[in-house]
């Protein structure tokens, strides 16, 4: 940090340490529990410094900088900023736009006319290659500007992450739901299957693995994007713990795919819906789990299956926040603040394990974020493909923050029958 913070002020001679003008806050894509942290973390930050003339906050995340949406954060009392903080989803409202060069250059005008100085994008991977293609507009037109990307994603996706911040509330969300769901499989045993979102990365759906405590807990079996889905061994690890314990509970991400990359939802249904993004539609149909469980039903004779699709309650679920989770949101915008208006400088705020457990903050090249997609490393993977590692349970045990919920038994002996040794 203080190498590059050197070269810059090499580079300008000093005379741009203090840029003056206003700063934009916008959030993008799917909204989750920790998100307003790091909204309220870089604001009431960007407003101790007396070069920022005013703090706005853009309603519906980009297309709302383009239709000049704005609302003035300057004048929101740190109460009720503190207050937002603590709650659930995006608070300046969100998009699914993808923006291209055109549209970032209308971006890029919007942000010149009102004298904005700061960008900060609260994101995914999708808001990282709009900051970076805003950021190069501003330096070809030869305009004074800083471009914070700050790191939001349930699905944990982000490169140069150790992990980021909404994935730990929504893995402990999955984890307690599980935990739910297998003491009710327990109680009345069948096959019980939960979709977990995920596109291309497992981690959200390997998470499920916390509600593990007994040999016999479930989930019993984890698929993930990373590996390829083949019906026959899903059967046959189906049927192999339902003969063991009477009962399987299965955790799947929505993302998987044959070996040859074809989605398994597309594959059972035949659909090709596509989202707005023109990707296959996965989310919210509850289509993969159904056919999931008729598979089951049909080919293992097994009557009672049933399944579930967490879809957005994963996201900005209010009674399942991390504390560890809230706290690093908190701390990634208030860095953002700091890269961009003490020192002067552009990029991507990563979070970096450092420790067991603590972390540290560092500033990536946008180039290096932009556009790119993280995914579960192998040693977090079973040789089977149809469950993960131990290794993967110390790496996300912290992030799941204090007071974890665990289920417990009864562990009173059973008493000898007597009408049954009479018989006999």
């Amino acid at each position: 940090l203080y190498f590059k913070c050197f070269q810059k002020i090499i580079q300008d001679g000093g005379s741009k340490m203090k840029l003056e003008g206003k700063v934009v806050i916008a959030q993008g894509g799917g909204p989750t529990a920790v998100i307003n942290q790091s909204l309220v973390g870089v604001t009431l930050e960007a407003r101790k410094f007396p070069q920022v003339t005013r703090v706005y906050g853009a309603l519906y995340g980009v297309q709302g900088i383009v239709n000049e949406e704005f609302i003035d954060l300057t004048q929101e009392t740190t109460h009720n900023l503190e207050q937002v903080a603590e709650t659930p989803s995006s608070a300046l409202l969100s998009t699914r736009d993808k923006p291209d060069e055109k549209y970032c250059m209308e971006i890029f005008k919007v942000l010149k006319a009102h004298d904005v100085r700061y960008f900060f994008y609260i994101g995914g991977n999708d808001s990282a290659d709009t900051v970076h293609i805003v950021n190069e507009q501003a330096t070809n037109a030869d305009y004074e500007f800083r471009a914070i990307h700050i790191p939001k994603t349930i699905d944990n996706d982000l490169v140069l992450n150790d992990h980021t911040p909404g994935f730990g509330s929504a893995a402990r969300f999955v984890a307690c739901a599980f935990t739910g769901a297998n003491l009710d499989n327990r109680a009345l045993p069948g096959v019980y299957i939960g979709v977990v979102m995920g596109r291309n990365a497992g981690f959200l759906t390997a998470s499920s693995a916390m509600a593990q405590k007994y040999p016999d807990d479930g989930p019993h079996l984890i698929y993930l994007p990373e590996r390829p889905f083949h019906r026959e061994n899903f059967l046959n690890d189906v049927k192999r713990i339902y003969d063991l314990y009477g009962r399987c509970v299965v955790a799947v991400s929505e993302g998987i795919t044959d070996a040859n990359g074809i989605p398994i939802v597309t594959k059972l249904s035949g659909n090709q819906e596509k989202d707005a993004h023109g990707n296959v539609q996965l989310s919210g149909t509850g289509v993969l789990g159904d056919l999931l469980s008729e598979l089951v039903r049909t080919q293992l004779k097994i009557k009672r299956v049933r399944s579930d699709t967490f879809g957005y309650l994963q996201r900005s679920f209010i009674g399942c926040v991390s504390d560890v989770d809230q706290r690093e949101a908190r701390e990634v915008g208030e860095r953002a603040a700091h890269y961009a208006i003490w020192y002067n400088l552009d990029g991507s705020i990563s979070i970096q394990r450092t420790g067991f457990y603590s972390v540290n903050y560092q500033l990536e090249n946008l180039s290096d974020i932009a556009g790119k997609t993280r995914i579960m490393p192998d040693e977090f993977i079973n040789a089977e493909g149809n469950g993960i590692t131990d290794e993967f349970k110390y790496y996300v045990r912290p992030l799941l923050g204090s007071g974890f919920p665990v289920a417990h038994r009864l562990r009173a002996p059973k008493i000898d029958k007597i009408l049954s040794s009479l018989k006999q």
